[in-house]
């Protein structure tokens, strides 16, 4: 008897991961991390943000008490910004980041990224995507140049494969077998 299984399919997620300015210097160290902790690095890009570039950026943190604190330090010196991606990445990178205060994070997440290299609830050393919307805007954001296109799954998938891609290689193919080159490459 046959097993009934779903039938496999590859989900490819992306987050941002920050490298702030404090932790720089420790740049390797966790990039090693995140490859060993199955992500792949697809985009990387070193640079430093001006206090307006951070305001645009931290938009929706506008009028909290913090938010001076948190311009003036994201724009203290260079960062890394970096495209993660993996399956689920943007709870895994979440994982692996641990509390935003890294304070909390050392009682509750000692092994976590912001336990590690954070020093407080402002420099906890490390950035990332809250959800898949925000994780599009500040790749986007940070990569402008990046082409962020959805990928398709399950029926989307399906039906874009029938209409577009099987009748260019069904045309293909029979014209392939009707002509019976030599070399078909």
């Amino acid at each position: 008897m046959q097993m009934l299984m779903p039938k496999p399919q590859i989900f490819v997620e992306r987050t941002l991961a920050l490298i702030k300015p404090d932790v720089i210097a420790k740049e390797e160290e966790i990039e090693d991390i995140i490859l060993r902790s199955g992500f792949l690095i697809t985009q990387k890009r070193k640079l430093q943000l001006s206090p307006e570039q951070c305001s645009n950026f931290y938009a929706d943190q506008y009028g909290k008490v913090f938010f001076p604190n948190l311009t003036a330090y994201m724009s203290s010196g260079p960062i890394v910004a970096l495209v993660l991606a993996r399956h689920w990445a943007i709870s895994y990178w979440k994982q692996l980041l641990g509390p935003s205060s890294s304070v909390k994070a050392r009682r509750s997440h000692p092994h976590s990224l912001r336990a590690i290299y954070g020093t407080d609830d402002l420099r906890n050393g490390l950035h990332g995507s809250l959800s898949i919307s925000s994780a599009e805007r500040e790749i986007r954001f940070m990569f402008p140049e990046v082409i962020l296109e959805p990928i398709p799954a399950g029926q989307r998938a399906r039906d874009y494969l029938n209409v577009c891609v099987k009748p260019t290689l069904l045309a293909g193919l029979t014209a392939l077998c009707k002509e019976k080159p030599a070399d078909p490459m």
